[in-house]
């Protein structure tokens, strides 16, 4: 079977480099684009089963892939982003300016550090794989379309790579990964690809 992972269109907030969370923000203009694009990419792939967070970005995503394939759509409030709590809505730059203290943390353990009103990577990964595994179970062709952090704790498990490691897995929006899965050994066989955005 064939796993295939896909980060949701950009949106205002990534533009202006905004640390959305489970903000509620639409794709931009040129998001919709993007998830146009990544529709046509899709087209030709044998898609059984589609799977998103409930989150706006996502969702919009998983609509315009949906258009070319008969399948079923399930909405998991268990793939949403990172919830990220008070530093949802601040810009990198103000982060780092009022937060530093917390950022340290952050790149010295990033597995168990939480959010401050939010959750860490390994709570948010300890409630989005076992959606991951009960899709593998289901032993069908699936597009899964959910957010960063919520994809590079998904390909962390597939690659067994340690949380605190999660930086080596870099995942752009409106990218397609894909994990190939033959008698449940899975191979990463496409990672963040973005070909399919290459004039914009």
């Amino acid at each position: 079977m064939k796993l295939i992972l896909v980060r949701h269109g950009e949106t205002l907030w990534n533009k202006e480099r905004r640390f959305q969370g489970v903000s509620d923000i639409e794709l931009s203009e040129n998001g919709l684009k993007q998830a146009e694009k990544l529709g046509v990419a899709l087209k030709s792939e044998t898609i059984e089963a589609i799977y998103t967070s409930p989150l706006k970005r996502a969702f919009q995503t998983a609509l315009k892939i949906g258009v070319y394939h008969n399948a079923p759509l399930s909405v998991k409030a268990e793939l949403q982003e990172l919830n990220q709590g008070d530093f949802e809505g601040l810009t990198i730059n103000v982060l780092t300016e009022n937060h530093g203290d917390f950022l340290k943390k952050w790149l010295l353990n990033p597995a168990s550090c939480i959010m401050p009103n939010g959750e860490s990577l390994t709570m948010l990964q300890d409630r989005a794989w076992p959606v991951i595994k009960r899709i593998i179970k289901s032993n069908r062709n699936t597009l899964v379309v959910a957010h960063n952090f919520t994809l590079m704790t998904i390909i962390c498990k597939f690659l067994n790579l340690s949380l605190s490691d999660f930086r080596k897995v870099h995942i752009d929006t409106a990218s397609i990964t894909i994990v190939t899965i033959d008698r449940g050994d899975p191979i990463v066989s496409l990672l963040n690809d973005t070909s399919h955005l290459a004039d914009d």
